[in-house]
């Protein structure tokens, strides 16, 4: 698959059981390019003390911490490169650690649980790279100089791998070389596992394999788009996006690590992507928005929900809306202990998208 997917109208620049969501993602959404009145602001009630993490960069996102919760990873499109790169950066200052090549895209990188290494989907290994590049350039060229922006979108790249490297940005494996692309992968807590998205069957859906490339399984197999999985804290589920009901428009899911009962998670008429667990307690985290009016332009915002799994069945509460801030908030990710959460948001001034980070509490 070749495709370029795009997330509906998405256009910032960098995915239940038994009940729809009782506030829509997007309800109540403050004016698009304003930001919110943050005394009436109802992320106080779960946010404080929010700062920006990254510039120096065209754009950065995707963040996710060390173990430890001093360090970040994360995917940025440097000044003179027309595609993202892996960078690390420590928390406490310091300047960004370039570990992909600085060739090709790449994209979803992510700590190996003992923080000692870390893995990324790269296309750098593309016979025919230095065209690939030439040609993205020349079309941000033209993008720039006919003021065009252009909406979000993320290709499929045939030649992306997955490759294992360590804190310095020495490749130490490859773990993929199926043709086709192989990406957005996550450890399990245990780092036994990789959770990740392939189109090798010709079609993308969900995989497992053994953390060293070996004994690859496949989870999920419907028709659309499958992909952006993590495992569960206790390593008995994935949670992943798929547009399987809607091309292009994406809505949660879970799957047993077995490949078993498979649930819908939400139903909406929007969008419901980027899913992440909070690591100790039964509560998932996603982006949504509304796009039931095709003339109004979709507010992505933070979404909470408090998960149950009874009887081997998984179902989920209703959500709770976290920001409400007028442009794109997604990709959220929880630091290690839970206290605090990691997004990308086009909050900054030039309203790029770059990473933020916040102290976090649940809901009461």
């Amino acid at each position: 698959m070749q495709r370029a997917y795009w997330f509906a109208s998405l256009a910032f620049t960098v995915g239940f059981a038994s009940a729809l969501l009782a506030q829509p993602p997007g309800a109540g959404k403050p004016t698009a390019g304003k930001p919110a009145d943050l005394a009436n602001s109802i992320e106080k009630n779960f946010l404080s003390n929010t700062r920006q993490l990254t510039s120096g960069m065209t754009k950065a996102g995707e963040g996710y911490f060390s173990p430890d919760g001093q360090t970040i990873v994360y995917q940025a499109q440097p000044l003179d490169y027309p595609f993202y790169q892996i960078f690390t950066q420590p928390l406490a200052g310091g300047r960004p650690t370039r570990i992909s090549t600085g060739r090709g895209r790449t994209t979803c990188a992510y700590f190996t649980p003992d923080g000692k290494k870390i893995l990324f989907a790269s296309s750098h290994l593309d016979p025919n790279i230095t065209k690939t590049e030439d040609d993205e350039r020349a079309q941000q060229e033209a993008d720039k100089k006919a003021g065009v922006r252009r909406r979000y979108k993320w290709d499929f790249d045939p030649h992306t791998e997955m490759f294992e490297a360590d804190l310095q940005g020495n490749i130490l494996k490859q773990l993929t070389s199926t043709k086709g692309y192989d990406a957005e992968g996550a450890y399990s807590k245990d780092g036994k596992l990789i959770a990740f998205c392939s189109d090798r069957d010709g079609d993308a859906d969900i995989y497992v394999m053994n953390s060293d490339g070996s004994d690859v399984k496949q989870l999920t197999d419907a028709p659309g788009y499958d992909g952006g999985p993590f495992i569960s804290p206790d390593g008995k589920w994935v949670i992943f996006r798929s547009d399987r009901k809607q091309a292009e428009h994406l809505q949660l899911y879970v799957i047993g690590i077995d490949g078993k009962n498979e649930t819908a998670l939400t139903d909406t008429n929007g969008v419901n992507w980027g899913p992440y667990w909070h690591p100790s307690e039964p509560y998932i985290i996603w982006s949504g928005a509304d796009h039931s009016d095709p003339t109004a332009r979709p507010n992505y915002d933070l979404w909470l929900a408090k998960y149950e799994i009874k009887d081997g069945k998984f179902s989920l509460g209703a959500p709770t809306r976290i920001t409400d801030f007028a442009g794109a908030d997604v990709l959220p990710v929880f630091s290690p202990d839970g206290k605090q959460l990691m997004w990308t948001s086009t909050r900054s001034e030039d309203h790029s998208s770059q990473l933020y980070i916040a102290d976090f509490k649940l809901p009461k």
